[in-house]
């Protein structure tokens, strides 16, 4: 399960692209998000591609994987595998109500000219002095936090998982991921650091986009509240990926940006 360090800092680079300038998007996907049967098991891919949804890249590297139960538990993900274009692992849903599937990570990402070249660099804050040269130009250092999460719910959707934990961008619902229908209106709530993230740039995805001349994307804003809504056109999979950018970094002379992505299932009426 564990991957050379230089695949890992592809992946957290992947994931810390800007909304305009993104070739690849990272992403968990459920087989599955709602179930009702007692002993119920979901299987999902995880992978960063081209198109949504469509392994085509690299496959995720599944050491930063988190699965929280219903209950607050941590939960071990079962018959996991990578290979070369996408990771595969199973979920046994022992408890009924809705389980967070997550993988989040942070670094620093620094950019400077050096005898009129450009150079660039990767990885956390203890290590941000020793990388920067004496006689950096144009110096532009970014503190990134990246979230990746999807949903699954045995029995009745709950809510205990979504309790903020007050680091990088999450995600809060208002209308519960798992109970999602075409045709209806959806909100969510977006918070940074624990307060509500205004001015949030979002772009959502339908699946199937390689069979599509266009991407179909649906584009919003979070208001003053962190919040944002949005119509599901058609029953099918969604990818939803979050942005903000600020100066609120810990880093000094640091910008911060935080993403958050998440894959939605939409059920038809």
């Amino acid at each position: 399960m564990n991957k050379p360090v230089a695949v890992i800092a592809l992946t957290l680079a992947s994931l810390t692209l800007p909304l305009s300038a993104q070739a690849h998007r990272a992403w968990i996907v459920p087989a599955a998000t709602a179930l009702s049967s007692e002993d119920a098991w979901v299987t999902f891919d995880a992978a960063i591609s081209n198109d949504i949804f469509h392994p085509d890249y690299h496959a995720m590297p599944l050491n930063n994987l988190a699965v929280t139960a219903p209950d607050g538990s941590e939960v071990e993900i079962q018959n996991a595998h990578t290979g070369k274009y996408r990771s595969t692992f199973d979920l046994n849903l022992t408890q009924r109500g809705t389980y967070k599937v997550s993988s989040a990570g942070n670094m620093v990402i620094a950019m400077w000219e050096e005898n009129g070249e450009r150079k660039r660099w990767r990885g956390n804050a203890e290590g941000l002095k020793d990388a920067i040269p004496a006689g950096a130009e144009n110096l532009r250092v970014i503190e990134s936090a990246r979230r990746l999460e999807t949903y699954v719910t045995a029995g009745a959707p709950t809510l205990d998982v979504f309790k903020p934990t007050g680091k990088g961008l999450e995600l809060v619902p208002v209308t519960h991921p798992n109970d999602l229908f075409a045709g209806e209106e959806a909100t969510f709530q977006l918070l940074i650091d624990g307060q509500p993230a205004e001015g949030a740039s979002i772009e959502v995805i339908p699946g199937g986009m390689r069979y599509r001349n266009q991407q179909d994307e649906i584009t919003a804003s979070t208001d003053k509240q962190g919040r944002f809504s949005l119509t599901w056109p058609a029953a099918g999979l969604y990818w939803l990926s979050a942005e903000l950018e600020d100066d609120k970094s810990s880093i000094p002379n640091a910008s911060r940006r935080a993403s958050y992505t998440g894959t939605f299932e939409v059920l038809p009426q």
